[in-house]
């Protein structure tokens, strides 16, 4: 892996072939841990990125590092909000990538404000979100989406003006 500091962080349009780079970040425990979300099966995370990728109120990039396929990032809407998200590969944490790749789609996510939900544990998720200018604003539950799994703490945090 090259110097972080040195890396080639830059944002595109998701291509067909950067499903698959998604789908095995996303089956990684440690990944499905820290975010608090369960791994889909092929079909199922292939029918969700179907979903995602056809509604056009919904602003997504993939995350390129140094040429990689290093995560994605997504803006969607919810009733009276528009929300963020993004996932990075284990391999890239700890480098300041989703930091950059997230300074870097709040320039193309231009809505404000703007709302992210983050499991309380997930620490490095919520210094990203503080470092691009978002701030704690409550606490909360929300329900794991593994059915019979107990909700999950949480913290809201927005972002309110451009930076």
């Amino acid at each position: 892996m090259s110097d972080p500091l040195r890396s080639d962080v830059r944002l595109r349009e998701v291509q067909n072939d950067d499903l698959e780079v998604f789908f095995e970040h996303q089956r990684d425990p440690e990944a499905n841990r820290m975010a608090a979300v369960p791994a889909r099966g092929r079909d199922a995370f292939m029918a969700h990125w179907a979903k995602i990728r056809a509604d056009r109120t919904v602003i997504l990039q993939t995350v390129a590092v140094d040429g990689d396929v290093a995560g994605n990032l997504v803006s969607w809407e919810q009733p009276g909000r528009r929300m963020v998200g993004y996932w990075v590969g284990r391999g890239y944490w700890g480098r300041g990538i989703a930091t950059r790749a997230l300074t870097l789609f709040l320039g193309v996510v231009r809505p404000r404000p703007l709302y992210a939900n983050v499991a309380v544990h997930n620490a490095g998720s919520l210094r990203v979100l503080e470092k691009c200018g978002f701030r704690r604003v409550a606490s909360h539950d929300f329900p794991h989406s593994t059915a019979g799994a107990d909700a999950i703490d949480a913290v809201v945090l927005v972002l309110e003006n451009q930076l």
